[in-house]
């Protein structure tokens, strides 16, 4: 799934919504002294009350919210797996009966409970649906309505949300006059920020592929590699920051270390090349090749076949490996590089970085700034300096 159609299926995560359709709610509370189950229960969502329903509409939302490759990640599932959590969804997906769903839906509990202990209580919510999507016509002049070709997709969805404990409170009872406090023992369910979940099916362009699912995490960078292998029987996948530390290391590999502002703003010009040259339903990808057709044309000389490979082979261990172009290059239409010095921090988009020289002047490292137009300071426009070279006093004879 790319950004596009995970948008899209979000955006259909709304009441009365008739492209949409959830079936049922399934609630499981999970003990953080014993990892048990304490209780569980399945409700039809139709026969929620509405405040329920849109928390958790919210709450699936929330858990597709975020960045492909930070928060959220397509997974591969692995080959020849015991007690595959793929076909486990898939067997949960095909079926119509509801005990047999939850009984599928308790078995990736199963899962869970056996890899990880939670520091809270938590609870997992299970939904399943169906999403339709609407094709679009050819062409303006067909006669053909969007909506009379659809594709339906079946998916089920997991969230799993943290509890708290309820707050302590002191009350005024106006009718008999008196202070009371407030004994609450009900935990609350923190649906607003759910630490993690998944979608399956992955789905684009009409077509469901159970061969991925749509891994979510709550906060970057915090990714359970555990839940992914053991619970989902996925693949390792490669985050965006591992994509952009693999890339710079093979540019340092043919280029070394040391980089002018214009030749790396060349080298984000041409990744960012590729991106918009990539038909819009693939995800942009650099292999090899594509990396040295990139280097080359930046203006790096010297670049050859063999090193740019074996630079694949020692920082991958795998020569055949596809960096995610999106990933190396910060984001290329937005201030996304931020520059720090000892005198002002800077903030600047790829393609301004050819704007910036690092150059030595009377003798000082400086960072020079090519304007075209004078600089406004506190309302004061600054006029032009020129540079003045010290000259060494003379050597008396």
């Amino acid at each position: 799934m790319n950004k596009k159609d995970i948008a899209s299926f979000r955006r259909q995560l709304k009441l009365e919504n008739d492209l949409l359709k959830l079936n049922e709610v399934f609630n499981v509370y999970i003990m953080k002294e014993s990892s048990e189950i304490y209780h569980q229960e399945s409700t039809p969502f139709e026969m929620l009350d509405r405040e329920q329903q849109e928390l958790f509409m919210d709450n699936f939302k929330k858990v597709l919210a975020g960045q492909l490759d930070r928060k959220l990640f397509e997974l591969k599932f692995a080959k020849e797996v015991e007690n595959s959590t793929q076909l486990i969804l898939h067997q949960g997906l095909l079926t119509n009966d509801t005990e047999t769903w939850k009984d599928q839906m308790l078995k990736v509990v199963e899962k869970m409970l056996q890899v990880k202990q939670y520091e809270q209580d938590i609870v997992l919510t299970f939904v399943n649906g169906e999403y339709l999507k609407t094709v679009k016509p050819i062409s303006e002049e067909t006669e053909d309505h969007e909506r009379d070709k659809v594709f339906s997709h079946s998916f089920i969805m997991c969230t799993i949300n943290t509890t708290q404990d309820p707050k302590k409170e002191l009350l005024f009872d106006y009718v008999e006059k008196e202070f009371k406090y407030n004994i609450v023992v009900d935990p609350i369910i923190d649906l607003n920020a759910p630490i993690g979940g998944f979608l399956f099916p992955c789905f684009s362009e009409g077509e469901s592929d159970v061969n991925h699912i749509l891994y979510s995490i709550g906060k970057s960078k915090e990714i359970d590699f555990a839940f992914i292998e053991e619970v989902l029987n996925a693949e390792e996948l490669f985050t965006a920051e591992e994509d952009k530390f693999v890339f710079e290391e093979i540019v340092k590999d043919v280029a070394g270390d040391q980089i002018t502002t214009s030749t790396l703003a060349n080298v984000y010009e041409e990744v960012q090349r590729v991106i918009e040259e990539t038909d819009p339903k693939d995800t942009p990808k650099l292999d090899y090749k594509d990396v040295e057709t990139v280097l080359k044309s930046s203006g790096i000389e010297d670049v050859e076949t063999e090193v740019i490979e074996a630079a694949f082979k020692r920082v991958t261990d795998d020569e055949t490996f596809e960096l995610k172009a999106n990933n190396v290059v910060p984001k290329y239409n937005s201030k996304s590089i931020k520059i720090q010095t000892k005198v002002a921090d800077l903030k600047v988009s790829p393609s301004e970085l050819r704007y910036l020289r690092q150059m030595r002047l009377d003798g000082k490292l400086c960072l020079v700034i090519e304007l075209e137009e004078n600089t406004v300071i506190e309302g004061f426009e600054i006029i032009e300096e020129e540079m003045v070279t010290k000259k060494s006093d003379p050597v008396s004879e």
